[in-house]
């Protein structure tokens, strides 16, 4: 068995490196192949360019292949994998292409992990504790009225004018704004067209409290049955969304105002550049993480059962927290998988509580702050 860890962009080194450094047969792909070097050639020299006919030669059965390349490359990748039965690892979200090859990764006897890294991948994680510990309770009736929430938000770790800093290409946090999200509020499903509209305050109990602005992203709904709420669960709030610095709606509002005319792809990408090459996060200058994990359940209007996952992380000497964060977690999945603690076909975060005790362990040591706060 082969770890072919294809991708050594800002979000993939630490993971990669701890692999390589225990010991793990890891192949190392990118384009170019200098960057690759410059990230790992210290600690390895199997490292090779991502060439399509000589990646997919060198794909064995039983091999596991890690995709760090940008999402649109992912199905393309998995389907490799299954013509030559080897398992798939990403950070990013179970597309609906992905989900379609959970039948025939069966059938070949390999796994396709998805949604391991931060958000998703952690928040899963800490939202997976929350259910098994709320069920396992006294306070646990299936007549409790249940709030859930998880925000995360890559922040700058010293705030600046805009309240936001780019750590690549703004593209993706432009064409993220542009898309419509659904959530449950007060009993109701609500859908936004433009995830500006729904921006609230949050209140994170950090171990210094600080206050958020927080916005829906994407579909909600669907964690409802991953997270294991049952259908008649009393569900009055239930949200994944974006975490964000105080004052970023204003500060963005110029912004927004050019989303909503819905700009054709070449003026989103002149945006893109200018954003970037305005407010760029330099080399060196550390980022920040934030992410909160909660779940309370009220009875007759008063909390009989609140808890809330925080971590906190900023960037030091071991590099980025965004980058130790996601790809930290992928090798954890990567691990798991050589140790067939996943099943085979398509699958996300781990629910198994001893694994998922397991991994949100080993992420406590990549952040600075990371604690499980009880209210009731």
């Amino acid at each position: 068995m082969r770890i072919h860890w294809c991708g050594t962009g800002l979000s993939s080194v630490p993971g990669l490196r701890r692999l390589i450094l225990d010991g793990q047969p890891v192949t190392v792909w990118n384009l170019p192949v200098e960057q690759a070097q410059a990230a790992v050639g210290d600690i390895t020299e199997d490292i090779r360019a991502m060439e399509p006919a000589a990646f997919e030669a060198a794909i064995g059965a039983g091999d596991i292949v890690v995709s760090m390349l940008p999402a649109h490359l992912h199905a393309e990748t998995a389907r490799l994998c299954l013509r030559h039965r080897a398992h798939f690892v990403s950070s990013s979200y179970a597309t609906e292409e992905l989900r379609a090859m959970d039948g025939r990764a069966r059938e070949a006897g390999v796994a396709i992990v998805a949604e391991v890294g931060l958000d998703p991948g952690i928040d899963h994680l800490m939202a997976h504790d929350l259910i098994a510990a709320y069920r396992a309770s006294p306070a646990f009736r299936r007549d409790n009225v249940l709030s859930f929430t998880s925000y995360c938000g890559g922040l700058p770790a010293v705030a600046n004018a805009f309240r936001y800093k780019f750590s690549w290409s703004p593209l993706g946090v432009l064409r993220a704004l542009m898309s419509p999200a659904r959530s449950i509020r007060d009993f109701s499903e609500l859908r936004v067209a433009h995830p500006w509209d729904a921006v609230t305050t949050y209140a994170a109990p950090l171990r210094v409290p600080e206050t958020f602005e927080v916005y829906p992203n994407r579909d909600s709904v669907p964690y409802l049955a991953e997270y294991g709420f049952e259908p008649g669960w009393r569900v009055k709030d239930f949200v994944r969304g974006t975490l964000r610095l105080n004052g970023w709606a204003e500060a963005w509002a110029p912004v927004f105002d050019m989303l909503a005319a819905h700009p054709r792809p070449e003026a989103l990408q002149a945006l893109s550049d200018e954003l970037w090459a305005k407010y760029p996060l330099a080399d060196g200058e550390p980022d920040r993480v934030v992410l909160c994990v909660s779940l309370k359940a009220e009875r007759d209007g008063r909390p009989v059962w609140h808890r809330t996952w925080t971590l906190d992380a900023t960037g030091d000497v071991r590099g980025s927290a965004m980058a130790r964060l996601v790809s930290g977690t992928v090798a954890l999945a990567v691990e798991a998988v050589m140790q067939r603690e996943i099943p085979v076909g398509l699958h996300g975060a781990p629910h198994d509580p001893r694994t998922v005790g397991r991994w949100l362990e080993a992420t406590r040591h990549l952040a600075q702050q990371m604690q499980l706060v009880t209210f009731v």
